[in-house]
Order: C-alpha cells, then structure tokens, then sequence
C-alpha cells in the first residue's frame, strides 16, 4: 500500500499535564526528526494534533525508523484523505481493492476524532466504509469479521482529514530520551550492563557510560568492543551527546588484591567503582548509577555483596536487571544490538580471585576501608586521570 503519511502513537505522553505532556511531544518531534535524519529517512515535515504525531512521508523505511524512538507506541503507514465520510470509503473501497483476495475476510476498525458536528459515529465509519469495500470486491465473495480479520481497515477520520491504514509497527515504548535528566551507566563489554544502560535510555534517561578500564588485567580487546557497544547504544539516541568516560582502574585493584582480603576483591573493585562513578555523576550533573546487576548471577551481585559495595555511596543507584535471568537479559540484548558485540572473545579479568566471597560481610568492608585502604585518593586518581571518548 503507498501511504504518505506515518501515524505515531505514543501512550504515558498522554495521562500528563497539559504542559508536561506539551513539553514531551515536542521532545518526542525533535528525537523523530534525529532519528530520520540518522536513518536518512525522507521527510517533509512532523506535525501534531491532540493525541497524535503526523510524519509527512513517502519512504517506506519511515515505519522502522519511528518505532525505533523512545517514546512511540506504534505507528502506522496511512493514506490521507479529506474530512468526509464519503472520501474514507472511497479511500478504504480501493484499500480492499488491493489487499482482499478471494474468499479473506475483512473488517472495518473506524474511529472517529473531533467534534460532534461531523454528524457521523464511529459505528457509522465501520458499517458505511464496510459497504463501500464489500461492494468493491463482492466479487472476490468476501467475508466480515471484526474479530479475527485477514485484513483489518483502519479508518481513522478527524476534523481535517481522513487516515486509512492496515498495518500497526509496534514501537519501543517508553518515555523521550531527555525527559528524565542523566545518569552514569557503568558499562563493560559483558551482555548485561548495556541492556541496563538501554532500559533506563528507555525510561527517558540519557546515559554518559563510565568504562573501568582494568589493565593489566584485562586487555584492550575489552575496551574497544566496550566502545563498539557503547556506539550501538547511541544508535538509539541520535541528537543526544554521549560522552564516555574511561577511568584507569588497574592500579587501585593491584592494591585491593595486595593489601586486602583478596576475596573481597570483587566487592571492592564494585564499590570504588560506584564512588567513582558518584564523582562523575556529580561533575556531570547526573542524578544516579546504572548497573548491570542480576541477583545472584555472579559473586560480586550477591545480596549480601551488594549491600557491602553500596556502602557509604549515597547516591541513587539503579539496578534495571535485578529481577530478570541470563536468557530475559540475552533476548533483550538480541534486540537492541549489543548481543553480536558482547560476544566477541575479549578474555576474562585476571583480578577475580579462584574462591571470590559470596556472603560479604559489610563491617568486613567498613573495617578494611577505614583501616587499609585511602578511599578517597583511590576516587580522586581514577576521576583525574579518566580519558573521555566523544562517540
């Protein structure tokens, strides 16, 4: 079916106050218009009426590129008409025309948006429209069904127009990216941290993603595929600054590994890195900490661990996987992109002690802190000393 414009459908947006959810559909049109231009999408124009967004588009990748945006619901392909009832059942008549073979079924979804004074239901849309088809390919011994359809007609009539359409592209979802402020994600080269990042991208947050660079105890390989993915992500955020931090992590495990119980090695190596990562947010006016953790999936995500590492953080930190296993974690990751890179070899920490703990105790880590380790030198070299990477 040629169509000319693209419906979007977006749905929190809606339950807003009138100028929050103003405020969004404008941040929405500008991530659409990023999203296109990213895709090289050719458009006319977005516009908006109450409830909906409009791209003016002949494309046929149009669809793809809207669903992409955080933010839409759903979106559909739709041939535009006049106001009248009689225009959205010629335009549907030759809809069917086209896309009922012989002996499918069809039906008639009408809806009708705007004043009372267009004198006509939505009922009306559905049963006059359905005649105008039936009758344009009786021939072909059609059958209604509103259930069940092999072909549903949309007829969607407003006060200016008239939009017919069959296919509905399920969206992403969420909120707008850049509704909902900043936040350091810390990222690895690993399945699940990105997902994390993704999610809260989803949830309207833009992400400045925080690498802990673990040399040499693990190698470049690591860092360039944690780059690679991090470029992924962005894919999803075009028109928004993502600028990643690469903090120089190695020296401080050496010291965990030679001055402390090395079985805590992992609970502090997760610990530092939350205080590093509040430094960063704060120097960037970021307002929490995205992680990747899955209770229970490695040591250091333990529930006893994990109260350990968040010690004396004060900071909101976000854990988005928390409920989720390996193979939810793995589908998501498939999604969006970042599966293929995940799984390129890059080799495993060499600083992960053979028997890590797993029940960490937390006046263990209070005790060691205050007695072994400068916590706050530890922070101050890796935020100095971090490198940023424009992506």
């Amino acid at each position: 079916m040629d169509f000319d414009i693209v419906i979007v459908r977006y749905g929190e947006i809606a339950i807003k106050s009138e100028q929050i959810r103003r405020k969004f559909e404008d941040l929405l049109i500008q991530n659409l218009k990023a999203m296109l231009d990213q895709d090289q999408v050719n458009y006319e124009a977005i516009v908006k009426e109450r409830g909906r967004i409009f791209v003016k588009t002949k494309d046929p990748r149009a669809p793809q590129s809207v669903a992409k945006v955080f933010g839409v619901v759903s979106c559909s392909p739709a041939i535009t008409t006049g106001p009248t009832i009689a225009e959205a059942c010629a335009v549907a008549a030759d809809v069917g025309k086209e896309v009922i073979r012989d002996g499918q079924s069809f039906g008639i979804m009408g809806r009708r948006s705007g004043g009372t004074e267009q004198g006509f239901t939505s009922q009306d849309i559905g049963r006059l429209c359905g005649d105008a088809v039936f009758e344009a390919v009786k021939e072909r011994k059609p059958t209604v069904n509103l259930r069940n359809p092999d072909h549903a007609i949309h007829v969607e009539i407003r006060d200016t127009a008239s939009y017919i359409f069959t296919d509905m592209v399920k969206g992403v979802g969420g909120m707008p990216i850049g509704s909902q402020g900043k936040m350091v994600a810390l990222v690895s080269g690993g399945i699940d941290s990105p997902v994390a990042a993704w999610l809260m991208m989803k949830r309207g947050c833009e992400i400045i993603p925080l690498y802990m660079d673990n040399t040499p105890y693990l190698g470049e390989d690591a860092k360039n595929k944690t780059i690679d993915i991090v470029r992924k992500l962005h894919e999803w955020a075009p028109g928004h600054e993502m600028k990643m931090f690469i903090a120089p992590h190695g020296r401080n495990l050496a010291e965990f590994m030679q001055k402390g119980n090395k079985k805590y090695t992992c609970v502090f190596c997760k610990h530092l890195m939350y205080k590093v990562a509040r430094a960063v947010a704060e120097k960037e006016g970021a307002h929490g900490i995205i992680t990747g953790s899955s209770l229970g999936q490695v040591a250091s995500q333990t529930s006893e661990n994990m109260m350990a590492e968040a010690y004396d953080v004060d900071f909101p930190i976000y854990h988005p996987l928390i409920g989720l296993d390996k193979e939810e974690i793995m589908t998501i990751a498939k999604k969006i992109g970042t599966y293929d890179i995940s799984i390129r070899k890059a080799g495993g920490c060499m600083a992960v002690p053979k028997y890590p703990s797993i029940h960490g105790r937390l006046e263990e880590v209070v005790r060691m802190e205050n007695e072994q380790f400068e916590f706050d030198e530890l922070v101050n070299y890796e935020v100095e000393n971090a490198r940023t990477v424009d992506i």
